[in-house]
């Protein structure tokens, strides 16, 4: 199993950043998929999550109506755009496989979020 995250950054409070986890290794229909985050000092935690057919979504409340994830089945990626980005959104993000935290047994390695002015 293999999980590479890319795209993140440094952006200014108010902007946007796209997230990509391109999934190897496995049958990727097969699973739902989700985005963590970890902020220093903090314990990491479940962002988003979708189901493998891509049918439902579930979110953490503090990034309802700005984030969004998604899955592209034929090119085994998870997306996850964010924005209206707040300070507290500056974290290592990393994709999971799984689509809660019971169930999740791979992640990435992870790619920096950084939101300031």
């Amino acid at each position: 199993v293999q999980l590479v995250e890319s795209g993140g950054g440094w952006v200014q409070p108010g902007g946007s950043l796209r997230l990509s986890c391109a999934a190897s290794g496995f049958t990727f229909t097969r699973y739902a998929m989700s985005w963590y985050r970890q902020a220093p000092g903090k314990e990491r935690e479940l962002v988003a999550s979708i189901t493998g057919d891509g049918d439902e979504t579930h979110y953490i409340d503090s990034v309802k109506g700005r984030f969004t994830i998604s899955r592209d089945n034929a090119r085994n990626t998870v997306i996850l755009q964010m924005n209206s980005l707040k300070t507290e959104d500056t974290a290592v993000y990393s994709c999971g496989r799984g689509g809660m935290v019971k169930y999740t047994d791979y992640w990435g390695q992870g790619t920096q979020v950084t939101v300031s002015s």
